[in-house]
């Protein structure tokens, strides 16, 4: 069993003496394994209550009554790296309109000065 879960005997034989906490997706390996629903591993059944807590990096979502646990959720990563991008886009943006406005202000006075050399003076 601790060869097909990917982790050592002695890992494998702690969570036999219920010496660790199995996480989630740890069990849905196992159940995977023993080829039974997680329900069955678990002795869940209709009548049973069976409450759980995903932490703030765990997304949790059921479907088709089978929950499934995401570890962060690829969504979230993406959102996360599209802020990101979009924040520095409107970084680079707001230098490049910093630099526009310089420009328009030294054109400004580039203008008034034209146009006091062109009055002839009274």
């Amino acid at each position: 069993m601790a060869e097909k879960l990917g982790i050592s005997t002695h890992a494998y034989a702690k969570i036999e003496r219920g010496e660790t906490d199995v996480n989630f997706s740890r069990l849905q390996q196992i159940a995977e394994v023993m080829e039974i629903e997680l329900p069955r591993l678990l002795g869940l059944n209709d009548k049973t209550v069976f409450n759980f807590t995903c932490d703030h990096n765990t997304q949790c979502e059921k479907i088709d009554n089978d929950w499934k646990v995401n570890s962060p959720s690829t969504e979230q990563t993406e959102c996360k790296h599209e802020l990101e991008k979009a924040h520095l886009i409107i970084e680079q943006q707001k230098k490049e309109i910093d630099y526009l406005k310089q420009q328009v202000s030294d054109l400004i006075n580039i203008i008034n000065l034209q146009k006091k050399q062109e009055k002839p003076e009274e």
